[in-house]
């Protein structure tokens, strides 16, 4: 699973297990401009950060998208003014925000990493569903940045 040339996720079975590989887009500064020249309008999975007053990235969200694709949701989930959520809301004003993705046409493929990434971030409360086809799953990331962040 070495090796990815694209962004996106990459899958190999290996029993009752899966083994997803992940290659995150480089981070970037969500604002208009830069998600409509660099976000693919496809499906995918996100991650969405607030830098804090230490220059520490914060979890703001971690997501997937089907229908109208990663460009429009970050789109929608980065701007202040699409917003009705008020704590979001005064996040997206005040703060620097920063997101990456990996595309991924999977539904099932994108239930298992979101819920492996709901259950490592948030363990009492993953919210979320994985598709119920293997026993295990694993995920292994790469990403062009060496990205720590703080829950």
């Amino acid at each position: 699973m070495s090796g990815l040339d694209e962004y996106g996720v990459y899958a190999r079975e290996k029993g009752k297990d899966i083994h997803y590989a992940i290659k995150w887009s480089p981070l970037a500064i969500a604002d208009r401009w830069a998600i409509n020249a660099k976000v693919p309008s496809v499906a995918g999975v996100y991650e969405i950060y607030w830098m804090d007053d230490h220059k520490h990235l914060r979890m703001l969200t971690v997501g997937r998208t089907h229908y109208g694709g990663l460009r429009t949701e970050i789109r929608r989930l980065t701007d202040p003014e699409l917003t009705n959520d008020s704590a979001a809301k005064k996040i997206l004003e005040d703060e620097e925000i920063w997101f990456r993705f990996a595309p991924c046409n999977s539904a099932m493929i994108m239930a298992d990493i979101l819920w492996f990434f709901r259950k490592t971030y948030f363990p009492e409360n993953p919210g979320v569903e994985h598709s119920g086809r293997y026993e295990r799953i694993f995920i292994n990331e790469s990403e062009p940045d060496k990205l720590i962040w703080i829950p």
